[in-house]
């Protein structure tokens, strides 16, 4: 499978597209000002206890509190807060964990406020974002994920992930670990560590130490609630967990972020850094790939099946769970008994199955799913789906489980949900429903006006964006209008179709990328 990662930096935000042959799998959001990320470590203070959910609420500097269960607490709980304490009181003045004295473990079943009390302060990592009117989840089980290792304070345990089938290599990777890691520290080994050379390892090590040092040093001169550690930018997050030998190409259209990114891969594989590239054209990055195209085909109630010849998915949302139901469209006659239709039902499954993976990923829905597939009277094909379907979800990075169809044709998955469900929008207002508007001619008129009190002062191109629609009014025919205002002004315009524009939007860009105008009716 041929992988590309497609980072678009605009404004205040930056888009992160994940591409599988040519489809868009997943989209990131990024707020370059965002300060409550998923892995992001925290000093904070305990707000208030919550007895009845065994739970409390801590100020991390958020609006909304943050709520710390009491099963998220971690055995090691009482040594963080020792540790955290004596840093701040200046006792502990090095990071090492090497003599420092290990508190006894948390009872399993204990109450939190038998273990923490109001202005309590800990340190805390953020497990969940903040989703809607909820603040984040914290946990104060601390770890630290690099690409081939986790690091876990105040654990001694070299653990090995179960994907690594043989013993050898697992016999390998647990001596060199054991040889390097630093005392008073766990490890996790992961699945992508299976193969590497001991460099790799041991320079894998050193950056997660060094992390560990700089939340050292961080506590020691923050105050109570700030962040003491941030996980790595949406970018290199990816690059860490999805980078391997599918990836062909690596797009951005900031030349800082390019820059380090091609650090980033100059570390973890040095061969491969040339595929990361900067993108610099007035066709935006995510139009000249069709990520802005996919978005408006894949969002929405409705979603087609690629190649089902009018199969469709319908994906609703509840309070309590996503509905997804398959839709054959004119695909089976009503005979659904006859040997045909039983193999057909079967493939718009499949087929219907992999897209519903897909959608997975790319909406980040979390929580239960259920899903009506076609009714498939063989209990052979029923089990077929499964398979294909688990074989689908594979690639999803969030904690998923698929239970097997039930005796009514339904599927039915629950799936890890760390931020809130990204919905886009795809219909678009209707122009005629309220109102008045501008009339399209009159807009045209506007932008050769425009264009033309731009070109009295500027010798430069122009880069005129409108909606697809809009660009085919405008360059169509021989004498169009582009062509009439290169006869009139002299000069060329280049007209550059853009998918998320409104009908009657338009913006007009100088060479250099800068807006110098722009129209939403």
């Amino acid at each position: 499978m041929k992988k590309e990662l497609i980072i678009s930096h605009e404004g205040d935000f930056t888009k992160i597209a994940l591409l599988e042959d040519g489809r868009l799998c997943e989209l990131h959001e990024e707020e370059d000002k965002n300060d409550f990320v998923v892995g992001d470590l925290f000093i904070g203070k305990v707000k208030k206890l919550a007895p009845n959910l065994n739970a409390a609420f801590v100020n991390i500097g958020y609006e909304k509190d943050a709520f710390l269960h009491y099963q998220d607490l971690g055995p090691q709980f009482a040594t963080y807060k020792k540790f955290l304490k004596d840093t701040v009181a200046k006792k502990q003045n090095t990071s090492s964990l090497k003599n420092f004295e290990l508190q006894p473990e948390l009872d399993k079943n204990g109450t939190i406020d038998k273990i923490i009390a109001k202005d309590d302060v800990i340190l805390l990592q953020i497990t969940k974002e903040p989703i809607s009117t909820k603040g984040p989840r914290i946990s104060t089980q601390i770890s630290l994920t690099g690409r081939f290792l986790v690091l876990i304070p105040f654990d001694n345990k070299v653990s090995i992930s179960k994907k690594i089938r043989s013993s050898e290599e697992k016999e390998r990777l647990r001596t060199l670990i054991d040889s390097i890691k630093p005392e008073g520290f766990g490890v996790i080994i992961r699945t992508v560590a299976e193969g590497k050379k001991v460099a790799d390892l041991h320079n894998d090590m050193n950056q997660l130490v060094q992390k560990w040092e700089n939340t050292f040093k961080n506590i020691e001169k923050n105050k109570v609630p700030s962040r003491v550690l941030s996980e790595d930018d949406k970018a290199s997050s990816i690059l860490r967990d999805n980078f391997n030998q599918d990836f062909v190409n690596i797009i951005c259209d900031d030349e800082q972020m390019v820059n380090g990114m091609k650090d980033y891969v100059e570390v973890i594989a040095p061969e491969r850094k040339n595929i990361v590239q900067f993108y610099d054209s007035h066709v935006p990055l995510l139009e000249y790939y069709n990520v802005e195209k996919q978005l408006k085909q894949s969002f929405g109630k409705h979603v087609n099946i690629p190649s089902s010849k009018g199969a469709y998915l319908v994906i609703e949302h509840t309070e309590a769970l996503h509905v997804v139901d398959v839709n054959s469209g004119n695909n089976i006659s009503n005979s659904a008994s006859s040997p045909t239709n039983k193999d057909h039902a079967l493939n718009v499954n499949k087929m219907a199955a992999t897209e519903i993976a897909r959608q997975l990923r790319l909406r980040d829905m979390g929580g239960i799913i259920v899903v009506d597939f076609i009714d498939m009277i063989n209990a052979d094909h029923r089990k077929d789906l499964f398979e294909h379907l688990k074989n689908e979800m594979s690639r999803d990075k969030a904690r998923h489980k698929i239970l097997p169809p039930s005796k009514f044709g339904l599927i039915q998955i629950t799936r890890q949900r760390n931020r809130a469900e990204k919905q886009i929008d795809t219909k678009e207002e209707n122009p005629n429903k309220d109102g008045e508007i501008v009339a399209p001619i009159v807009i045209v008129e506007k932008m050769g006006d425009t264009i033309r009190t731009i070109m009295q002062k500027d010798n430069g191109k122009l880069y005129l964006h409108v909606h697809p629609f809009v660009e085919a009014y405008l360059t169509k025919g021989i004498m169009s209008i582009q062509m009439k205002w290169f006869m009139k002004y002299k000069k060329w315009v280049t007209i550059v179709p853009r998918d998320s524009f409104k009908y009657l939007e338009y913006r007009i860009f100088n060479s250099d990328k800068e807006e110098l105008i722009g129209f939403s009716n």
